[in-house]
């Protein structure tokens, strides 16, 4: 069951129950509605929509995506008729990795087989897009760290901070850049927010903002220092494996228990930021 919040007038966050509490917002104006990402399984996605249309009685009219990844992405086709915005990197990746990504889904998984890739008519790469959605103004702005074309969207009445997965409950950085996460983070703590609505989940509130990016931040910190104790070491990835999430600072059962999986990637990719080479095993 997909589970939905409001967070202000006219605008809501849905998470979903099926993959690691990936979330997506509808932003509703007087006579249409924005989607900001999408979710990760068709069905989601067009409860998402069922909600929009047939609860609120509106047809989405844009897609706001906030990087090119499946889980956000994806579900841009259930929404037909609306105009997909995105960063221009965005739209690049989403015609390469993009299509090759669901070519494989499509033999693993049927559920992906009525999937399309819809390549963003609408970009930019620098500098602010601006949308006015009834009387609310959005911002949208480049937020990178997590993947090369991440961008987020400011509710500007708000305050509320629709921040992609650059703020997610774990920092994920196999896509993207060490230095980039880092400043992206310093940046949301310095924006006055209300909320931050993270790429995976729950909606962060005010008084618990400045906690929530100085904990990414010393997870990050704690990753770094994890890597550089194997620096001389000939068979690293055996060293980084025994470096699990918990001492690092952060919670095995996060994102539905994925945490130790991506903090493994997390290492080896800034070990390779790092020291611009794979860390080695043994049994390589």
């Amino acid at each position: 069951m997909l589970q939905r919040e409001r967070v202000s007038d006219n605008i809501y966050v849905f998470q979903s129950d099926l993959y690691a509490q990936v979330t997506a917002g509808l932003v509703v104006g007087d006579d249409w509605a924005v989607a900001i990402d999408t979710l990760a399984y068709p069905e989601e996605t067009l409860e998402m929509r069922e909600f929009a249309e047939k609860e609120l009685g509106l047809k989405v009219k844009y897609v706001i995506l906030t990087h090119y990844h499946a889980d956000h992405s994806w579900g841009s086709c259930f929404f037909p008729g609306a105009l997909v915005i995105a960063h221009q990197r965005c739209r690049e990746l989403l015609a390469t990795r993009g299509l090759e990504s669901l070519k494989a889904a499509r033999r693993g998984n049927t559920v992906f087989q009525n999937t399309k890739i819809v390549l963003p008519q609408i970009t930019f790469e620098q500098g602010q897009m601006q949308l006015r959605v009834g009387k609310r103004l959005l911002t949208l702005f480049p937020l990178g760290g997590h993947s090369p074309d991440g961008i987020a969207v400011l509710c500007e009445d708000e305050r509320i901070l629709f921040a992609g997965d650059a703020m997610m409950s774990l920092p994920v950085i196999v896509d993207g850049d060490l230095e980039e996460a880092r400043r992206s983070l310093k940046q949301l703590s310095e924006m006055g927010l209300e909320n931050i609505v993270q790429g995976h989940g729950d909606v962060i509130l005010r008084g618990e903002i400045e906690e929530a990016v100085q904990s990414n931040l010393d997870y990050l910190d704690a990753v770094v220092k994890a890597v550089r104790r194997t620096a001389r070491k000939k068979y690293a990835l055996d060293d980084l494996r025994q470096s699990n999430v918990e001492a690092c600072g952060k919670d095995r059962v996060l994102l539905a228990g994925l945490a130790e999986q991506l903090h493994l990637k997390n290492l080896v990719a800034v070990y390779r930021q790092l020291y611009g080479r794979e860390p080695l095993s043994a049994g390589d």
